[in-house]
């Protein structure tokens, strides 16, 4: 498991390399990215803020639960945190497991529960102004 916050560039082909494979027969993998567009405004950039010392442990958590409740092999995960232009990557969440099924379970719940428990902020900054989102992730 690897799970690491990127506080300036992510590389989701550089994370997956660090993805161990041994027993592996599937790799699911998401990127999330910045949005050129929110309804008619034009996104200018994405602002992370996070909660530093708590992001990295719950990261981690998540990561474990998912090996355990799902039964895959390994999870390389990273967030950014700053600011995120279009189309640059946000999330980048790496599974690999035995089979594809249990592979693309795991992973749609790990964005789904990173959304829901790490402790990032988001501050969308578009050509109408700025806003914070609501709740994590």
């Amino acid at each position: 498991m690897l799970v690491e916050e990127a506080p300036e560039v992510l590389r989701p082909d550089e994370l997956l390399l660090k993805l161990n494979t041994e027993g592996c027969g599937a790799v699911v993998s998401f990127v999330g990215l910045t949005r050129e567009h929110e309804g008619d405004a034009a996104v200018l950039r994405l602002e992370f803020d996070a909660w530093q010392n708590k992001l990295t442990p719950v990261l981690e958590r998540l990561a474990n639960e998912a090996i355990e409740d799902f039964g895959i092999s390994s999870v390389a995960m990273a967030h950014r945190t700053g600011s995120v232009g279009p189309q640059e990557p946000i999330v980048a969440i790496h599974v690999g497991s035995p089979h594809r099924k249990e592979a693309f379970l795991a992973c749609e719940w790990l964005i789904d529960e990173l959304k829901r428990q790490a402790p990032i902020w988001k501050k969308e900054v578009t050509s109408d102004g700025e806003t914070w989102k609501e709740g994590l992730g």
